[in-house]
């Protein structure tokens, strides 16, 4: 189908945060539109539509991906976690209260990418060094906390997670 502007339209099938969703979306679409334009899930932020900032990170099939440089179309058949799925499940609880604690996330913005790429590095349950925490969430940026708290706060949980096995 094509619409007012000549752009084809696709059909996809995928899940999205742990429920189907079966929708047509324009075949230009970035991912991060769609979310939030046509799904309102407006956590997933829009700073820089380059992949640099890490605003609109969202999770592909348990990875972490720049939905401003993944098109709509590019997840049928994925499964495609947004910060609300995370926060509704409860898997980002431990790194959301330590975020809180530590005032890690100060005016926000950049808060739901940081917290899926920290979420991605926790879960992998490996022990890391500050050095490799900082280097992991590298390619989020903020503007407010300085990183030091982000770090702060993903190293207890590494450390809690690790004292608990798991």
């Amino acid at each position: 189908m094509t619409d007012l502007l000549g752009e084809d339209e696709l059909a996809i099938e995928a899940t999205l945060n742990g429920k189907p969703l079966k929708r047509r979306v324009k075949a230009r679409q970035h991912l991060a539109d769609f979310l939030r334009e046509e799904l309102q899930l407006t956590g997933t932020h829009l700073g820089c539509e380059y992949g640099i900032c890490g605003a609109c990170t969202v999770m592909i099939d348990g990875r972490v991906a720049r939905g401003c440089l993944t098109l709509a179309a590019q997840i049928s058949g994925k499964s495609v976690d947004t910060i609300e799925g995370l926060t509704e499940s409860g898997k980002l609880a431990r790194l959301q209260r330590e975020f809180i604690a530590r005032n890690a996330a100060q005016c926000g913005f950049c808060s739901s990418g940081m917290l899926l790429t920290a979420y991605e590095l926790v879960r992998s349950g490996r022990s890391i060094s500050r050095a490799e925490i900082r280097d992991f969430i590298s390619g989020n940026m903020c503007r407010c906390t300085g990183y030091h708290a982000i770090v702060d706060a993903v190293e207890a949980v590494i450390a809690k997670n690790a004292e608990k096995g798991g």
